[in-house]
């Protein structure tokens, strides 16, 4: 049976360290991951920062000992679309994609530490993850593990906590009525969070209820 889970790991032993430092205040959010190749991985990567800290992200990325080929697709003034190839210590992320068939469903990296969502096609695939992991000594934290025809209403849709508690917040209090009864500005603060994390935190959670509703549910995950 499928698997997911979701783990964590510092940035100082996987990718963009360099530039989480480098720029301060600065989001990852990983669109989609392939292996073109068995020995390389190509992310497509979501950048949050503020508009004028743009030239210095992209320096840093291109900097950056973890990437390489750095192309922007996409300038939304605060967002960032960028594709890249991942290098150097990267290589337990090419271990799931090509030796356990696994897929990243998404991966955040803020600060110093990233978060990733993982489904494996069986359980056995994510024990082998693992031992690969302590095997390179790679500190992988696993925070939760659930199968896909057995996990509680949160964990189905693939939410975090933080992510299932601000759209009910967000349910419950107006926000997605038509008029609103309340304002990002004012829901941010009721929940004691930034406007920025409320915007990621709700599009995010939108993108997991979406993949794991509409695409999970259906077997057509690609990498």
């Amino acid at each position: 049976m499928s698997t997911i889970a979701v783990v964590r790991l510092p940035a100082s032993e996987f990718a963009l360290e360099a530039t989480l430092e480098r720029v301060p205040g600065v989001s990852f959010e990983v669109e989609r991951v392939v292996a073109p190749e068995a020995d390389r991985v190509m992310p497509y990567v979501w950048a949050t920062a503020e508009a004028e800290q743009f030239d210095a992200l992209q320096a840093a990325l291109e900097d950056d000992p973890t990437t390489g080929d750095v192309e922007l697709l996409v300038d939304l003034d605060d967002e960032w679309l960028f594709r890249m190839t991942w290098v150097g210590k990267t290589k337990f992320v090419i271990h799931i994609l090509v030796e356990e068939n696994g897929t990243i469903i998404d991966a955040t990296g803020t600060g110093d530490e990233w978060q990733l969502r993982i489904l494996f096609p069986a359980r056995d695939a994510l024990g082998a993850t693992y031992e690969y992991c302590e095997e390179h000594d790679i500190p992988l934290r696993l925070e939760q593990i659930y199968r896909l025809d057995q996990s509680p209403r949160r964990g189905q849709y693939g939410l975090t906590e933080e992510q299932y508690e601000t759209l009910i917040a967000a349910l419950e209090k107006g926000y997605y009525d038509i008029p609103r009864e309340i304002s990002g500005t004012d829901l941010a603060a009721d929940l004691g969070i930034s406007h920025q994390a409320l915007s990621e935190r709700l599009r995010r959670g939108y993108t997991n209820l979406l993949t794991n509703a509409l695409v999970v549910g259906e077997n057509e995950i690609s990498e």
